[in-house]
C-alpha cells in the first residue's frame, strides 16, 4: 500500500474483506420485523432553527440473514404514507396532502435492498432502491447490529439500529416557503433512522 492507504501501481495486494463473527453463523435465516417493537422515523430542519421529528406507525418488513456471508442477506419494507406521525395533526395532513406524499395517490413507500456488507466489529451497511411518490431511487443504511435473543415468549430475536441521509427533492418532494430572514421553511436533508427487532421465522 502507498502512502495514506492509496494503492500504488506496482502494488498488486488487495484489502481483505472486514472479519465476520463467526457467532452470527446460526443466526442465519429468514425474519420478521416486530412492528410493536420497532420504530421508523425521520427528523427535518425547521425554520432553520429547529428539528420536526416524526414517525410511521404503520409498516412491515422481512430480513434475510446471512451469517456466514453477509453480502448475501436481504432487507425489505412497506410503509403506509398514511401513517405518518409528527405530533401535529395539522402538520401531518398536509405532509399527506398534493404538496407532500399524495398518500391518496402513493399509499405506500417502499425499500428493497439491493447490497449489503459487513464493515467489521457490528458494523454492517445495506444499499437499496427507496421508492416515494413512484419515483426510485438508491440509499445506503448504516446498520449497527444491536444483538440477539429468546424473548420469554420462545421467539428468537435480533435487534438493529440504522441511519440514512437523503434528499426529499430526489423523490420529487420540493414545496417549501420562503422564510422572511432568508432561508427555506423545511430543509431538502431529511435524516431517516431505524429501530428494528425481527422474530425469526419458524
Amino acid at each position: 500500500m502507498g502512502i495514506f492507504g492509496r494503492k500504488d501501481s506496482t502494488d498488486t495486494t488487495t484489502a481483505a474483506p472486514a472479519a465476520v463473527n463467526p457467532d452470527l453463523a446460526a443466526l442465519t435465516g429468514d425474519y420478521t420485523i416486530d412492528p410493536s417493537h420497532s420504530a421508523i422515523g425521520f427528523t427535518a430542519r425547521h425554520a432553520m432553527v429547529t428539528n420536526v421529528k416524526g414517525k410511521f406507525l404503520d409498516f412491515t418488513g422481512t430480513l434475510h440473514l446471512d451469517g456466514t456471508d453477509p453480502s448475501a442477506s436481504t432487507a425489505s419494507l412497506d410503509i403506509k404514507m398514511d401513517s405518518i406521525d409528527t405530533g401535529s395533526a395539522d402538520r401531518d395532513g398536509h405532509l399527506k396532502s398534493a404538496d407532500f406524499f399524495k398518500t391518496d395517490e402513493f399509499p405506500t413507500m417502499t425499500f428493497r435492498s439491493t447490497s449489503a456488507e459487513a464493515l467489521g466489529g457490528e458494523d454492517y451497511r445495506i444499499t437499496g432502491d427507496l421508492e416515494i411518490l413512484g419515483t426510485t431511487k438508491p440509499i445506503t443504511i448504516d446498520l449497527e447490529f444491536n444483538g440477539a435473543a429468546k424473548d420469554p415468549f420462545g421467539n428468537e430475536r435480533v435487534g438493529f439500529e440504522g441511519k440514512a441521509e437523503i434528499l426529499r427533492s430526489d423523490w420529487g418532494l420540493t414545496w417549501n416557503a420562503a422564510l422572511e430572514t432568508g432561508g427555506m421553511l423545511v430543509s431538502d436533508k431529511i435524516k431517516l433512522n431505524f429501530d428494528i427487532s425481527a422474530i425469526r421465522n419458524a
